[in-house]
């Protein structure tokens, strides 16, 4: 296995010292370095933002008999960006929030997919470590719903706690089921601060209401951030507007930022004794008839205020111009009952969500748990001072994109490498009318059971099983995007112009011939797109994974022909100090440049090329290197050789890393012919002859890669 590269034949392709360029374009904001607010809502549908109807309005069924203001995140779009096609990676809270944090989508979450809930997710790169790699203060306040198992209790929260996954500071609730109880510390559930359970002190404050208490417990975090004039990134998580509907205790606190507004008090908010539990309803939303409906309005009203509160504060402390806010929803809205009653304040439970009274999924189709348009298109706005403006930027970005992006975009803007792990695509061009390079990979794949809801406005064929879901983007030649969708093991794939058709109303699928050929790809781009982590979950406990088996026992399909030159196409990237991930290197803005003759703490290199598989069956693909590597089959996650490698040791494809299984991720099915091949490789020198590549072939031997399969 001695100089395994030659063997390989990966052929350099560098450019010289004098015309070295990056490997994208140069963009203003980049490696910017901004504070960033990412809020994230649970169950608030895209049609709950007031500011998106007046987008919807030109289209059919654009309209709704009833409306309650947000005028808070309308000024947030009319100061900044709204994004009207922004997709969470999930219609249901958990899988969407893992793969959120770690930047994957739902085709290479390890441990939450489909249904699971509480469950810790793998040990890889997450939003808080990208972001305290690049030197941030980072922290998680709210609804955290990604380790642990029951109630929240010191003995359920083992594993995958924030702290454990990148961030600095926790303050908030840790299991997901606490999400449903609005008065959290009278729930008979459990608040954390870090890994210190601080449920009695707040219970001894009053009732503190969770909108408040979240928004009061981030208001004193930044403030310690600014005073240490450090870069922070929080995540701030609200339950609402998520069942059970409980309404605050009194109205919110009239001004805001540093002196009015929610403020932290000792232990609490300042709003925990000001009324009672369950019983304001802003007055805006007295005139509805439902109480549900009242319910609903007023929780995304306190929201709505909470982040007025928050730019208020941004103002007052003098940073709104180096502060970015994100703001967006987990997943389509819900039309789900109470369930808080019994264990904490309330005898009795609350009313069921009906999304149909404001048309919560706008002026599309589908919920929660459904992948149509409604139950995947989230409410997406974002603000960044003076920096970023409507003057400056889109106003609006229409283009798809979705939560991996994140991991990618603000690490873009931090400066640093997008992890080779992330699916994700930097959308900081689109924010200042540029244009990407790569398009947002689109993927979601959701199983559960039941079908879609029959609320009068959605077209009959769209009330379907939710069994084996899947959606696929894909550009056509022009570079327009299309909308593919499943339902069924056959992947005979609908298809939809969402831009045009955000009901989905006209299935372009077969219509002509280049339809016909654009099922066939989406077809075999989710077959090269994800990896078969599902099969026997027995040695797993707690996961709810729907059977997918089908995926894993259809080859992937083989490319039309090889490349035209031997070996693998080879870049090489260098900087002063060490990666600290293995990076997306076709997202680097590190210029491409010779490979160094003396060693360098900072040595990166990219090949790219295609693989001949001689025989259509299972494979298992290892390699063994000194350094760090990740490798990538077409777009699929072929071996993780970065954060939890061992340096020289075997690393396969094989392996569940990350995750409580050593085992449990199904070998590789391809069909004979060429592959796509990517491998992104880090070393603290500039030797590149080090990475050992094998595979084991359907017949169980094991041997090097032959330097005569690889071609560019």
């Amino acid at each position: 296995m001695k100089d395994a590269l030659k063997k390989l034949a990966l052929v350099p392709v560098v450019a010289s010292a004098a015309v070295a360029v990056p490997a994208v374009a140069d963009d203003e904001l980049a490696g910017t370095r901004p504070n960033v607010i990412f809020i994230l809502v649970d169950d608030m549908g895209w049609g709950d933002m007031d500011c998106n109807w007046q987008w919807a309005k030109t289209y059919k069924n654009g309209d709704r008999a009833n409306a309650f203001k947000t005028p808070e995140l309308n000024k947030m779009a009319q100061d900044g960006i709204l994004m009207t096609r922004h997709y969470s990676a999930c219609p249901v809270s958990a899988p969407a929030r893992a793969s959120l944090i770690t930047g994957v989508h739902q085709g290479h979450a390890r441990q939450v997919r489909d249904n699971t809930f509480d469950t810790p997710i793998e040990d890889a790169h997450t939003l808080g470590s990208v972001m305290r790699g690049a030197g941030y203060a980072t922290a998680v306040i709210g609804k955290w719903g990604l380790g642990g198992i029951g109630d929240g209790s010191t003995a359920a929260t083992a594993g995958a706690r924030p702290r454990e996954r990148g961030f600095d500071y926790f303050y908030g609730i840790f299991d997901h089921m606490a999400g449903h109880f609005h008065y959290p510390a009278n729930s008979g559930r459990y608040v954390w601060e870090n890994e210190t359970d601080v449920t009695a002190s707040l219970k001894a404050s009053g009732t503190p209401y969770s909108t408040d208490l979240f928004t009061a417990a981030a208001k004193q975090w930044i403030k310690k951030q600014a005073a240490k004039k450090k870069p922070f990134f929080l995540y701030l998580s609200y339950p609402a507007p998520h069942g059970s509907l409980r309404l605050p205790n009194a109205p919110y606190p009239k001004g805001g930022g540093l002196h009015g507004g929610v403020q932290w008090v000792k232990d609490s908010v300042n709003t925990a004794a000001a009324g009672t539990p369950d019983t304001y309803v802003h007055p805006d939303n007295l005139k509805f008839s439902s109480d549900a409906a009242r319910r609903h309005a007023t929780m995304i009203r306190r929201v709505d205020e909470s982040i007025g509160d928050l730019r208020a504060l941004l103002r007052d402390l003098k940073i709104a111009d180096d502060t970015l806010i994100v703001f967006t929803s987990d997943n389509g809205p819900h039309n789900e009952p109470g369930n808080d009653s019994g264990n904490g304040i309330f005898g009795h439970t609350s009313p069921a969500q009906d999304p149909s009274f404001f048309k919560s999924y706008g002026m599309m189709d589908g919920i929660k748990r459904d992948c149509w348009e409604g139950g995947m298109r989230e409410p997406t706005v974002l603000v960044w001072g003076k920096k970023l403006t409507r003057k400056k930027g889109k106003g609006v970005i229409s283009e798809p994109t979705q939560f991996q992006d994140w991991m990618a975009t603000l690490a873009d803007l931090a400066g640093v490498e997008v992890p080779a792990r992330s699916d994700g695509v930097s959308i900081v061009p689109l924010l200042t009318n540029g244009k990407r390079e790569l398009p947002s990979r689109i993927y979601v794949e959701y199983s559960f059971g039941g079908t879609t809801a029959k609320y009068k406005d959605f077209s009959q064929k769209h009330i379907q099983s939710r069994k084996n879901q899947i959606v696929i983007g894909l550009q056509d030649e022009e570079g327009k995007w299309f909308k593919g969708i499943s339902h069924g093991e056959n992947l005979d794939f609908e298809i939809y112009d969402t831009l045009e058709d955000p009901q989905e109303l006209k299935n372009l699928a077969g219509m002509s011939d280049k339809f016909k050929k654009m099922q066939k790809e989406m077809r075999a781009k989710v077959l090269r797109s994800r990896r078969a982590f599902d099969g026997d979950r027995s040695d797993l406990r707690r996961f709810d994974f729907s059977d997918k088996n089908f995926l894993a026992e259809i080859p992937v399909p083989a490319l039309e022909k090889r490349g035209a030159a031997p070996g693998l196409k080879k870049t090489y990237y260098c900087k002063k100090k060490a990666f600290d991930w293995v990076p997306d290197f076709r997202q680097s803005r590190l210029a491409v440049t010779e490979k160094p003759k003396t060693p360098v703490k900072g040595f990166g290199m990219h090949c790219e090329g295609f693989v001949d598989v001689p025989a259509t069956g299972d494979y298992v693909f290892a390699l063994k290197t000194k350094g760090k590597a990740f490798v990538r089959l077409h777009d699929m996650q072929l071996i993780d050789a970065d954060k939890l490698y061992v340096p020289g040791t075997e690393a396969t494809s094989y392996m569940n890393v990350g995750t409580e299984a050593k085992q449990g991720i199904k070998k590789v099915k391809l069909e004979k012919g060429t592959h796509a091949i990517r491998i992104d490789y880090i070393a603290a020198d500039a030797k590149d002859d080090d990475l050992q590549l094998f595979w084991i072939l359907p017949d169980g031997k094991k041997e090097a890669i032959p330097e005569a399969a690889f071609s560019h």
